[in-house]
């Protein structure tokens, strides 16, 4: 076994996890020489100006039916097990484990040790290793690198093993299919195999932290940061789709991360060291920090249109996938916090894209009504995604991010809770979907309307003026905001049909109330209470 190594490389080697008899590995390669050793194993090819351009398969987004948590007595009794949290035996963990590394015997592979979390006090040491240089330079660009002289003590906390071309056999491993992600708190370990998509190593990570956070009373977030010129902390959580990226790239703001975030007794703090931004139709005119990272040295683009002739990109082609992302470090970002800390949230902001056209394009939510909203996780799909489908469909997505919370979602509902008491945090429900009817009758509220509101909101504008109660969901609606048209903000005035508009409405309320019913038996009265009124 060869080692290469620029710099100093921890003293905890891969014998401790029963790698052996490797054939070359690579320990915490730079970005150029990431880049030559994906080039010179046609991993990618290098487009116009410098990024690098790569496919990841069969697989363009993540494979969340076939991943499975090892069920094991340190964090049995404390995960949600069910349709996002499967159980699995530790026994066949531990088989597919020892085959795994049979697998990588007389193969190279990439070792990048970084760290997860941007405050000292909770950061968690990472230690990935992946099959692929390219898969390696993901991670170099996701997380956040310790300095030379640490790297010789670094002792990794949690291990993820990344492994593209091992399969699992059904059978045998008892998996959903030949793919698998399998997190293991006790060992802390996550094994990856049969899948390129390197997204999959990220939101491993994210689901750990997710899992040993809470036990130290912070609070982990899938969500983007950003602080005001007055040095105040905005927060925004949303599913893809509903402007978490874009809205808090602001270059009037400076970005503490587009993604996952702590909030610890200390303040807000990034969870990572870059930012995976989907990039599909990205235009300069309106997203112009992002556009810029498309066209620099360092940046991934997965499954991105390019030109092979002359090396160009085209962000509008969705051959491959509609979930073309780019991965890049959040130094590509001219205005990102150089620490990814933050002080304590001022401003909390809940992006939904309501296709139904009903909810009002901001509100103002109590506490309570901060907790169900965030329970409940809403958003909406438009209509025409899959055949026979003719109208919105409502998806619910609890904590803003389901598929990485490995606690029981009242557990970050009640920590967001008691964070929002105790520093006084105003809480926000921003639409970003629909206006003046349902998708294909309304129109997609303006970009422009929706950053006047937010910006209103961070800036203490909408202090003032005078609110009106939604009669269906129950949240303060302002009457005025500077620079939106008034008839814009109360949702039932932009339709012409007034009783479509009850009639919608109602129906959704109904579908949160129904969604609701499987925290009902966790959560405090008040929150309940909540609800949109039936």
């Amino acid at each position: 076994m060869s080692e290469f190594s620029p710099l100093p490389h921890s003293k905890i080697g891969l014998e401790t996890l029963g790698l052996q008899n490797l054939k070359n590995v690579y320990w915490n390669l730079p970005t150029p020489a990431l880049y030559e050793e994906a080039l010179k194993r046609n991993e990618g090819i290098l487009a116009h100006l410098g990024p690098l351009v790569v496919r990841t398969g069969q697989f363009t987004g993540r494979s969340p039916n076939d991943k499975f948590v090892v069920e094991e007595p340190s964090s049995k009794d404390k995960i949600w097990w069910g349709k996002v949290n499967r159980p699995y035996s530790p026994d066949r963990f531990e088989e597919l484990e020892r085959r795994m590394a049979s697998y990588l015997q007389g193969k190279d592979i990439f070792v990048q040790d970084c760290y997860c979390g941007a405050d000292p006090d909770y950061r968690m040491p990472v230690r990935i290793i992946t099959q692929y240089a390219w898969h390696s330079l993901f991670i170099r660009n996701m997380f956040i690198q310790p300095r030379p002289e640490e790297l010789p003590d670094f002792e990794p906390e949690f291990v993820v093993i990344d492994c593209p071309g091992f399969h699992a056999n059904v059978e045998v491993d008892k998996t959903n299919s030949d793919v698998f992600i399998l997190v293991n708190f006790g060992t802390k370990k996550v094994l990856i195999g049969g899948t390129e998509y390197a997204g999959e190593m990220k939101k491993s990570v994210f689901t750990a932290m997710n899992y040993f956070l809470p036990l130290k009373n912070v609070m982990p977030m899938h969500c983007s940061a950003n602080i005001g010129q007055d040095g105040e902390t905005a927060v925004f959580f949303g599913l893809s789709g509903t402007g978490k990226t874009t809205l808090s790239a602001d270059s009037t703001r400076t970005l503490i991360g587009d993604d996952e975030h702590g909030w610890s007794d200390n303040g807000v703090f990034n969870f990572e060291g870059g930012c995976y931004a989907k990039i599909i139709r990205l235009s300069p005119e309106a997203e112009p920090e992002i556009y810029d990272t498309t066209r620099r040295f360092g940046t991934i683009l997965e499954n991105v249109g390019i030109h092979s002739d002359v090396r160009r990109l085209d962000l509008d082609d969705a051959t491959l996938t509609e979930n073309t992302r780019a991965a890049y470090p959040i130094s590509h970002i001219p205005n990102a916090s150089k620490d990814g800390m933050g002080g304590h949230p001022k401003n909390i902001i809940f992006l939904t894209a309501d296709a139904f056209g009903v909810l009002p394009p901001i509100s103002q939510l109590t506490r309570e009504q901060a907790m169900y909203h965030f329970l409940s996780g809403y958003t909406a799909k438009v209509a025409g995604t899959e055949r026979g489908v003719t109208e919105p469909q409502a998806t619910f997505s609890a904590c803003f991010g389901a598929p990485f919370m490995a606690q029981h979602p009242n557990v970050y509902a009640e920590l967001l809770g008691k964070k929002i008491e105790k520093y006084q945090v105003n809480c926000w429900l921003v639409n970003t979907g629909w206006t003046g009817g349902p998708y294909g009758e309304g129109s997609r509220m303006k970009i422009k309307y929706t950053r006047a509101m937010v910006n209103a909101a961070l800036n203490g504008k909408l202090d003032d003026v005078e609110y009106q109660e939604d009669p269906n969901f129950g949240v303060q609606v302002p009457l005025s905001c500077p620079n939106v048209p008034e008839e814009v903000l109360i949702p039932k005035n932009t339709w012409k049909d007034k009783a479509a508009y009850d009639k919608q409405a109602r129906k959704l309320a109904e579908m949160f109330v129904n969604n609701f019913k499987q925290f009902e038996d966790k959560v405090l009265d008040k929150v309940k209470k909540a609800a949109p009124q039936l």
